[in-house]
Formats: structure tokens, sequence, C-alpha cells
């Protein structure tokens, strides 16, 4: 059952698609208080939930604030992140529910951080919709709100290869190269991702010809070799006379405005840049035709970029800072003007004065944007989704973002933001997977190996064992950090072996998303949504359901030779070497040290199922399913429901396109 509460006049975000009539009543299960809600937690109540979020899969005893950020030095005291997803699931022996709070400006989920046996909702804005779920498990909690938020984006079947990104190539030769080195090597790729330096000096929708000359044939010749391009965009546009993009938003107003009515000036890539306002309905329908630039060109895939939205600065701020710096030359910095010098500066990006410095026309209202901030990523990628709608109504275009907020998982993915190469962010990348999934985002993914600092082999097959199983599969580094490819370490053959046991899973990953997106359903669950009554089960945070058939447990610290993995039920242990099957073996439900080396990866098959594999293939299109192994753990026979299409049509529906798979 979903009741909605209305306060106020909240703007409608639309996140919700079908939204029940309001009710009269009191919000039930919490308290009111001056600014938001109390809920008295239970010591055995477990919240899920809050989508893209540090720590663990459980959020009790942390604060979290609700408020898109460009944050890549994210730690375990860091309160929030790329996206903003408002929704959260209360499980305990009393009761079930989940809630979601629509509105589009920050708001804090102290969750037992201030008080343990609390949680506290504070809002800044004192209009909003909350929906309360009331279910009898946290996989109907889920199953209900996705019924009311819409379905999950679909991808091309070609996105659930895998993808080499790196900040950045910079030509033509040194895509070929990557292309060259994965093909020559023998390691599955399907995607080669272009960074900033593709543009011409960061221009969205220009290419830089200098360095990439050929663009359109640099598309078709990769394209011949089953590898598709996939280019970023930035959310601000360049300031610059004759720049067409620049020019048509200017001419018709399609940029946000300061608080005077000019067009505000940030500084992001290329300098002084103005934002679209993508509230504007005009002016976001405008923006994503713009995608039809590479579209022609023969590119169908993106990634959206900077969209929380990023600010390296504000003009006028800027113009402020320089001011107060003069007067900082004559001065004897002593410990106090040291700290206010040096915090002058390091607060130029992303603060808080410049998001409340200018305004969104949303449906011929004036908005300040720190009031609908967490909705900027949401509505570009939502420009650029129907905008394909008429572009290329035929077919299916890979397309995720950075920022996001419960609605844009109709219209694209995410990928979990700028990590680091290190361990804790393997290990979060592994318990943000479910909470997305949870709040609709289903093709999402973090950086394999980390996009920021150093990468070290080992780290790198760790992180590939764990995101074989992740529905975007991508391999991504900052500038100025190690070579990270696939091929760029001493042991290319688990590098090898390790993606190409990615596509022999493939047919099992596609299908279990494509039933999960078309059932309204998770592709990745807590153990506690399968086993509820296992009081241990309940608080594993390191170990995942894939779909229906498999669990995964992977290791996630520096030099362990295994791990400990707790099964709740008897399983039967799939180790893999390469790419085969080495050791099959049935456990008891309990506690049990596994080893895994280097170029292992460990799978738990749940009894009464079945696992298909294919061959092995080195591109999508190469995978052969109509020959599967079927690997179970069943005595007397188990059904697989197989789903399959072409991949490319964007009318999908389960009838037609299920297989039974029987042994």
């Amino acid at each position: 059952m979903i009741r909605r509460f209305v306060t106020g006049t909240p703007l409608d975000t639309e996140a919700v698609l079908h939204k029940p009539e309001p009710t009269d009543s009191a919000v039930p299960y919490f308290e009111k208080t001056e600014r938001g809600f109390t809920y008295r937690l239970d010591k055995d109540d477990v919240v899920y939930g809050l989508g893209e979020n540090v720590r663990g899969i459980n959020k009790r005893g942390w604060v979290y604030e609700s408020c898109c950020v460009d944050e890549p030095n994210h730690q375990e005291d860091t309160k929030s992140l790329y996206g903003a997803h408002n929704f959260l699931i209360v499980s305990g022996r009393e009761r079930c529910f989940g809630l979601f709070l629509d509105t589009p400006g920050k708001v804090k989920f102290d969750i037992g951080y201030t008080h343990y046996d609390r949680m506290e909702i504070i809002m800044e804005d004192d209009s909003f919709e909350l929906y309360v779920i009331d279910a009898d498990s946290p996989d109907e909690v889920v199953h209900e709100f996705r019924s009311v938020t819409g379905r999950s984006y679909i991808p091309p079947k070609w996105a659930f290869g895998f993808g080499q990104c790196r900040w950045s190539y910079y030509t033509a030769d040194e895509v070929r190269e990557v292309a060259r080195q994965y093909r020559e090597n023998h390691i599955p790729l399907d995607m080669v991702y272009l960074d900033i330096d593709y543009m011409e000096r960061y221009k969205d929708f220009t290419v830089d010809r200098k360095a990439f000359p050929d663009f359109e044939e640099l598309v078709a010749e990769m394209k011949e070799q089953g590898i598709r391009l996939i280019p970023i965009i930035d959310a601000g546009v360049k300031v610059e006379e004759g720049y067409d993009v620049y020019e048509e938003g200017v001419e018709n107003q399609y940029f946000c405005k300061d608080g005077d009515g000019e067009d505000f000036v940030v500084g992001v890539w290329p300098g002084k840049c103005h934002f679209p306002d993508m509230l504007n309905d005009e002016a976001r329908r405008w923006f994503g035709h713009k995608y039809k630039f590479l579209l022609d060109k023969g590119i169908e895939g993106f990634w959206n970029d900077m969209n929380e939205p990023a600010v390296f600065y504000s003009e006028k701020r800027l113009k402020r800072i320089f001011e107060q710096l003069e007067k900082y030359k004559t001065m004897n910095l002593d410990v106090n003007t040291f700290f206010e010098f040096r915090n002058l500066v390091s607060t130029v990006s992303g603060n808080p004065e410049d998001y409340r410095s200018f305004f969104h026309n949303y449906k011929g209202q004036k908005i300040r944007h720190d009031k609908v901030h967490n909705l900027f990523g949401y509505y570009m990628t939502r420009s650029a989704s129907e905008a394909f709608d008429e572009l290329v109504p035929d077919k299916r275009i890979l397309m995720f973002s950075r920022a996001s907020y419960i609605g844009m998982h109709r219209y694209g993915g995410i990928w979990m933001g700028d990590n680091k190469s290190w361990w804790s962010h393997l290990l979060m990348n592994l318990k943000m997977l479910p909470s997305l999934n949870m709040c609709g985002f289903l093709y999402t993914g973090a950086d394999i190996g980390g996009f920021g600092a150093d990468a070290t082999q080992d780290l790198l097959l760790r992180w590939l064992a764990l995101g074989i199983f992740m529905p975007l599969m991508r391999d991504h580094s900052a500038a100025g950090t190690r070579r990270q490819e696939a091929y760029a370490f001493d042991d290319t053959q688990s590098a090898r072996d390790i993606i190409g046991l990615r596509y022999r899973l493939i047919p099992y990953i596609y299908s279990e998303y494509m039933k999960a997106a078309l059932k309204d359903e998770m592709y990745a669950r807590p153990l506690g949504f399968v086993w509820g009554d296992d009081p241990i089960a309940v608080h594993v945070e390191d170990q995942l359901m894939i779909g229906e058939s498999i669990m995964i447990a992977p290791v996630y610290e520096q030099n362990a030779a295994g791990r400990v993995v707790y099964l709740p039920e008897e399983m039967k242990l799939l180790r893999f070497a390469g790419t085969e099957i080495t050791e099959e073996r049935v456990l008891e439900k309990g506690h049990h040290y596994i080893s895994v080396g280097l170029n292992e990866v460990v799978i738990f098959l749940r009894r009464g199922h079945i696992l298909p594999l294919s061959s092995r293939a080195e591109r999508v299109d190469q995978i052969d399913w109509e020959n599967l192994e079927l690997h179970h753990f069943a005595d007397d026979g188990a059904v697989y429901e197989l789903y399959d299409d072409d991949g490319v049509d964007r009318e999908v529906t389960l009838e037609g396109h299920i297989r039974t798979l029987a042994v």
C-alpha cells in the first residue's frame, strides 16, 4: 500500500509517474518536528536505501545529506555524493515500510548518528511530497515503489560488454592504439570512452579536428571491430562568440540567469561557461537535440558529466576573491590570517553561495537554483533521452550520468562517481550497487581500478573480479595516474581471463537485468532481502545475490589469499580459473574460509537453480546464445527462464523473449 502526503506547495519533480490521491491523515510511524520528522528505531531495525552514498548497505550510524556534489575524495566522513536519492526502507521485527521524500532541495538523514535509536529527517524546504509504502518485505517495498516511479532504463545489449576509458585519450591514433592492444591481446572489449579532450577546447558538441581529423572514419573503423566510441558531454556551455551552441542559447534565453537577469557565468573545463536551464522545457529540448551532432557521426552512446552541476568558480565571486587576496600581499600571515587566506582559495569551488546566485525558469516560475539543485543532472539526462525518442526512435542509445535524482532511472544509468584506487572504494562499489538498485538505478557500476590515484595490479584484478557482475563495466583512470588498461600490467593473462568470464556470464547478466527492469525488481540484492529471517544474513554487508541463481563474495583486501564467506543455505561453489570451472563442490550452510587466487573468481550457486554460460567471445555480438552450458545445483531438475532479444529494439516486453532452459 502506498500513501501520499503533501505539505505546502511542492514543485512537481516528475520523479513519480503514478501518484496516489493525497491523504489528509497523519504520517504513520513518524513524529512531526519543526523541520521534518523523527522515527524511533528498534535495535533490530535495518535501514536500507539512499542510493549513492558512503558506508554500508545498512545506513544506521551516520548522517547523510541529499545534495549532489562533485566530491572525488569521498571517505567515511563524507555526507553527500553525486546523486540525491531520498528513498529508504526500514525493515524490522515490528514493521517493514519504505519512505520517499520528493523534494529537490537539500535533505539531511540522521540515521542513528545523533541518537542511535532515532532517525531524524531534516529539510530546508517546508513544501514536499512524502510517500509511505507498507509491505511485508523489503523486496515488496521496492516493487511497489518502482511501480509508481516507472521502469528502469534499458541500454543496448552491447553496453553489457567491457569498456575502457581514461582522462584522456588525446588523439585518434591513441584510440586506435588502445583498440589494437585489446584486440591483439585477445582481451574482450566493446567500448572506448572519450573524455573531454576529444572536443574543440572543451566545447560541447564539437570535435577537435587537429587531434581527431577523421572522427567519422574513426567511429566507423572502431564499429567494424565491434567497438563503440562513447563521448562525454558536460553541463557547462563555453562562452565564446561564434560558437553556435553558445549563441543560440543566448539568443533564445536558454541559460540560467543571475539575480540581475543576466546569463550566469561560471568556470568549468572551458573556462567561462553558462549552464543551460535544464528545468526550462524549451531549453531542455534544445539542449537534448544538440546530441544529434554526434549521433549523425555514428555515435551510439554518451556519458553526462559535471552535472551536479560542478562549479569551479563563479565570475562574480572570483572577482571578490582576487580583490581580497590583494589585501593579503602585505600582511604578516599569522595562524589566523593564514587559515583565512587558505580557506578563501580552497572554498572557491562548489561554494554554496554560488548555488544561491542563479535562477531557473520552471514553467514560467523563477526559482533559485539551490531550491531545485538536485534536479539538474536528472533533467540534463532526461533532455538527451527525450531527444533520442525523436531522433533515433527505433534504437537504444547508451546513456549514463554522474549526477542524478530519483526519476532519472527511467532515462539512463549512472556510474558511481570519481572514486579512488583504494581498496575501501572497491568495497564501497559492492555496497552501493544494491542501494542504487532499490532506487531504480539498475545500469550502474564504479570506475574499475579507481579513477584517481595509482592502481596496483592486484587491486585491478580484484576489482575486475567484482566488476564482471556490474551491469556497467568500465575501467577508468585520471590524467597523471598510472595507466591501468587491462594490458598495462605484467599479468595480462589474468585480466584477459576475468574479463573473458564476464562475456561468458553475459547471457545470465543480461537476462537477469532485463527481467528485473521489466518486472520492477532488483538485479542485485543484499542477503537480508532473500534470507530476512536469518539474523546473520541480514547483517552480511560484503556479499550479494546477483539475479536469482548466484551469490558473490569478492575479495576486497590487499594481499588476502581468500576470505570467509557466510552461506545462508547449502550452496554449490563454482571456482573459475581463467574462464573455465576448475572446482565444483557443495558446501553446507554456515561460515567457510574460501581461498581465491588473483586469477580466480568464485561463485555460489543456489539449490534448484541454473547458471547458463556461453562460450568465450571478444565482443558482445559474437556471443553464442543458442549453445549455452547449463551449470546447476539441482538433484531433481531445475528450470531457468532466459531472456533474450535483439538488444536494439526499444519496445521490449517479456512476452516472446523468454526461452525455458531445463536440466
